[in-house]
């Protein structure tokens, strides 16, 4: 959150009692918003995943069944942390941060817990990995030409790599350990076509972005000539 409107301090528009103390009051509770607080819960649940996921040499159905509970309650998060910042206007410089951080750490180590078991192959890991660390860089790299919007394709990258993550986690047997190898490649395919598309998008703002700024400095320099 940005902001706060003049109504919810007092509806005067009057500066509130106190200064520099009552606008540090309200930063506060801006920050100490609900989809902040799950975000804090999605970091503190990564953790403690691991910890599950490994206890007794990470074979253990038992302990898998409580460390898969915790990466569902970490995805199901994912979902309304973001859900509630936008509808209820609590969009935080935190939780813009924080947010995407929880999200690529909960699957981060959820891979790597998994290929360190030997459940997983190491390439299946690095490609997923690589993805989202070259697209987190990739936006940092064009943002200030713009911001690439998340896509459908994105989405139900996120939701097939959750779903065969939290598959894996589990010691499934039979059809359903057949199933989620099938669901793990859906979501490896959908990984390397939605990065080659963000790679396009960032290309293509980039050069848009580049094109408007030597038409801008142009049309400057056109102006000052005329000026002389």
């Amino acid at each position: 959150m940005t902001g706060v409107p003049a109504s919810a301090a007092g509806g005067t528009g009057r500066p509130a009692p106190g200064g520099k103390l009552g606008a540090a009051a309200v930063n506060q509770a801006s920050l100490w918003n609900i989809a902040n607080i799950l975000t804090m819960v999605r970091l503190v649940l990564v953790p403690g995943f691991v910890v599950l996921m490994l206890q007794d040499g990470g074979y253990d159905p038992a302990w898998r069944a409580w460390a898969w509970a915790a990466f569902a309650v970490a995805m199901i998060t994912d979902i309304f942390d973001g859900h509630l910042a936008r509808t209820y206007n609590l969009v935080t410089d935190f939780g813009k941060i924080a947010d995407p951080i929880a999200d690529k750490a909960i699957m981060a180590a959820g891979l790597i817990c998994l290929s360190a078991l030997g459940d997983l192959p190491w390439w299946v890991t690095g490609v997923i990995l690589f993805r989202e660390l070259g697209i987190t860089l990739m936006r940092f790299w064009v943002i200030r030409h713009g911001v690439i919007p998340a896509s459908r394709g994105g989405k139900m990258k996120t939701l097939a790599q959750g779903t065969a993550v939290g598959m894996y986690v589990l010691a499934l047997t039979g059809p359903l350990a057949t199933l989620r190898f099938w669901v793990m490649a859906l979501a490896v395919v959908l990984t390397v076509l939605t990065g080659l598309d963000y790679v396009r998008q960032a290309i293509v703002l980039r050069r848009k972005g580049l094109a408007e700024e030597r038409a801008a400095r142009a049309a400057r320099t056109g102006a000052e000539g005329a000026d002389r």
